[in-house]
């Protein structure tokens, strides 16, 4: 392995190459991710299983976001209320990451529901809490 600092950047760069990496990532392959099924091996659910946070930490982290909705409503008594709660969104082409996705939100007691056909959003107060307190901030 190899880290090297690109000075373009101000970031670092990490290489790697080992001819078993196949073994190590079943799921890579040639083309698109979304073009091909992503399934995972009973070794990587039982590793998984034992950490469904990290797990989930790392989808958000690489295609999720961490947002504010705000709105203002105008109430019967004519005064306007602001609102703003946090949400989660993830998303992602392939319908088996979005499936995994949710399946470990299940898993760990997290309320989604399908934005569009390629979003998951997590809104329900009680689950933004759940991913709160594992997922963190972006980083």
């Amino acid at each position: 392995m190899h880290v090297y600092e690109d000075r373009r950047c101000f970031s670092s760069c990490v290489q790697a190459s080992y001819q078993h990496w196949p073994e190590a990532f079943p799921q890579h392959g040639l083309g698109q991710k979304h073009n091909r099924p992503i399934v995972l091996h009973e070794w990587q659910r039982v590793l998984l299983d034992k950490a469904p946070q990290a797990f989930l930490r790392g989808l958000i982290h690489s295609d999720g976001c961490r947002t504010v909705n705000r709105f203002k409503t105008k109430l019967p008594s004519g005064r306007v209320a602001e609102y703003a709660y946090p949400r989660f969104f993830f998303s992602n082409r392939s319908a088996d990451i979005r499936g995994l996705f949710c399946e470990y939100c299940d898993r760990l007691g997290i309320r989604w529901t399908q934005s569009n056909p390629r979003n998951i959003s997590v809104s329900h107060r009680r689950s933004v809490a759940l991913l709160d307190a594992f997922a963190g901030p972006k980083g």
